[in-house]
């Protein structure tokens, strides 16, 4: 058994992470604040999943604050670090960009500090692919991601070369991933397809940025959670993509899910947002050879899984105060 700390743990990927390596034996130590970025309700849904394991422990503590972070690492021999936690959202960084750096910065910096205190190796540091808006499809790791769009992603750049620092001068085994538009069930509420599904489902005006032909490479999350898995193994410093290698316009989305749900869109459109990328696409070969990893979920299984929960939980997903300003 191995002690594996996940941070985000009440969050969309890491809660998954750690359903995952409970199930598998691990013992997990969790640690998030439950901010207020979007309903809390449904961070305590997902914690709640994780607190039925008798091997998972939890904090409600920030990563920004070194303090309780030292005492967490002090209370446990911890074997590796996954880093989850983050203040994400593209747009809604550019209302509040300092927030996004002291998490995603200072917060990875905190970590890679106790790392080094305690002797500790490995991190898997969560990334994205909106380092690469701008630049030419399909998104190879090697490209120069040195013209980052947003704060959210200057961010998501900086927490990278900080991992590389202390890879470079402590030895550290760091594997970055930069996922590629996570979706599936339980997922975060300011994502396009979990507002689509409800908003379709309500009978609701639903909102589209720009004219939907933009393209994402939608990648269900146990794709990512296996990926997130295999990359604990022993790398050095590596970035990895891992996204599903086959985009689908804004459109085609809303075509399966309207499907899915039996009824049909009312689509309002407006202005695409300048922070947003005109398309992503991975290059997963990287993923392939040295993570022997590529996705098994398409899209429209994927969708129709996430339905399912939406339709199961409906009343509960009803409840939740869902921002539409970010």
């Amino acid at each position: 058994m191995n002690n594996i700390l996940i941070t985000g743990a009440a969050g969309f990927i890491a809660s998954k992470v750690a359903l995952r390596l409970l199930s598998e034996g691990e013992s997990v130590i969790g640690v998030d604040n439950i901010n207020d970025y979007y309903d809390k309700k449904l961070k305590h849904y997902r914690l709640s999943l994780l607190q039925q394991f008798p091997n998972f422990t939890f904090y409600r503590i920030d990563i920004e604050d070194k303090g309780l972070l030292s005492d967490v690492f002090l209370k446990h021999k911890i074997d590796n670090v996954i880093n989850l936690a983050a203040r994400a959202g593209v747009r809604y960084s550019i209302k509040n960009p300092h927030v996004y750096l002291t998490t995603n910065a200072h917060g990875t910096l905190n970590l890679l500090e106790m790392m080094r205190e305690h002797d500790i190796e490995k991190m898997v540091l969560a990334s994205s692919s909106s380092l690469y808006a701008g630049h030419k499809m399909p998104f190879t790791e090697d490209l120069p991601v040195n013209n980052p769009i947003s704060p959210y992603a200057v961010t998501k750049k900086a927490a990278e070369v900080l991992a590389y620092s202390y890879h470079y001068l402590f030895q550290f085994d760091i594997s970055v991933l930069r996922y590629f538009t996570v979706y599936g069930p339980a997922g975060r509420p300011d994502m396009s397809y979990f507002r689509f599904i409800k908003w379709i489902d309500d009978g609701e005006e639903l909102i589209l940025y720009g004219d939907g032909e933009q393209k994402r490479d939608f990648t269900y999350v146990d794709d990512i959670v296996d990926g997130t898995i295999r990359a604990l193994r022993p790398l050095g410093y590596e970035v990895i993509n891992l996204g599903n290698n086959h985009p689908y316009t804004m459109i085609e989305m809303i075509a399966i899910i309207e499907k899915g749900l039996g009824r049909a869109a009312r689509i309002k459109t407006l202005p695409v947002h300048r922070a947003d990328a005109e398309a992503t696409w991975a290059d997963i070969s990287k993923a392939k050879r040295l993570l022997d990893w590529e996705p098994k979920v398409s899209l429209e299984e994927g969708l129709d899984n996430t339905i399912q929960w939406f339709k199961q939980n409906r009343d509960f997903v009803r409840k939740l105060e869902i921002d539409l300003s970010v």
